[in-house]
């Protein structure tokens, strides 16, 4: 099988207490989906856990274990709660240094802002032993790469610029793509209809997304391919059958 033909997946563990209280909200699922799907790679599957070790260590463990990659987000900051690279370690017994390469980095920034280079803001060089670097433009502090993981900082903006750093070095395969059919009915009504067009649809997936909106119930239906042939007669299908229901849909969704 070659790269092409395989699905390649990574799983996200979210970590913070923050995102659990709901002080904050994450928006990092969004966007690191967003950014796999242009790579090539699936999200399979998310976390959300706390600043507890134990928890971040099941949770690297086990979806390290079944996805090709594994990112986090949260944890590598200079704050004591900050115990994402500690966890990695842990997960993996090796023990935690001091990136020379990310202490020179951090050095330079803090001086240019005429900032000490504190013990706290050091702890944002610890990385496993092993580790390579994430570039990081916005705020000097690196993330990094151990094995398959890539552990990345939970502020969405400068999570976006190290998965703007990763671009184009990852194994992947071909992209999904997809279409979307609005339409005002309820989705039991046509829950037949998606899967005779899905079963016989090979390498094509069809997902429902109901809404109530204006006092209506209606759906989107998203449907998902690797292939633009494929993705373009399962469209033309479930559009035939919609209409022959005597239902109106909308190419684009509602």
């Amino acid at each position: 099988m070659n790269s092409a033909e395989k699905i390649w997946t990574a799983g996200l563990v979210i970590i913070g207490d923050e995102i659990l209280s709901g002080r904050t909200h994450d928006k990092n699922i969004a966007q690191v989906g967003s950014w796999l799907q242009i790579q090539g790679i699936r999200l399979s599957e998310v976390r959300v856990v706390p600043d507890v070790m134990e928890h971040i260590i099941e949770a690297v463990k086990s979806l390290h274990s079944k996805n090709d990659y594994l990112f986090t987000t949260g944890g590598i900051g200079p704050t004591h709660d900050d115990i994402t690279v500690d966890a990695v370690a842990a997960a993996f017994d090796v023990p935690v240094v001091v990136h020379p390469m990310a202490r020179k980095m951090l050095s330079e920034y803090y001086a240019s802002k005429n900032m000490e280079l504190t013990d706290a803001r050091l702890r944002m060089a610890r990385v496993p032993q092993g580790a390579d670097l994430i570039p990081n433009r916005m705020s000097g502090a690196p993330g990094i790469k151990f094995l398959n993981i890539h552990l990345m900082a939970g502020v969405p903006h400068i999570t976006a610029g190290m998965l703007d750093a990763l671009t184009g070095s990852l194994d992947g395969g071909v992209p999904l793509i997809n279409e979307t059919i609005g339409c005002w009915t309820a989705e039991s009504e046509v829950a037949e209809i998606l899967h005779e067009v899905e079963i016989s649809h090979n390498n094509v997936q069809i997902g429902s997304y109901p809404f109530f909106r204006e006092g209506k119930v209606g759906a989107n239906f998203v449907v998902r391919s690797t292939n633009q042939d494929d993705l373009d007669s399962a469209v033309h299908t479930l559009c035939e059958a919609l209409g022959e229901e005597g239902l109106d849909f909308t190419p684009g969704g509602i």
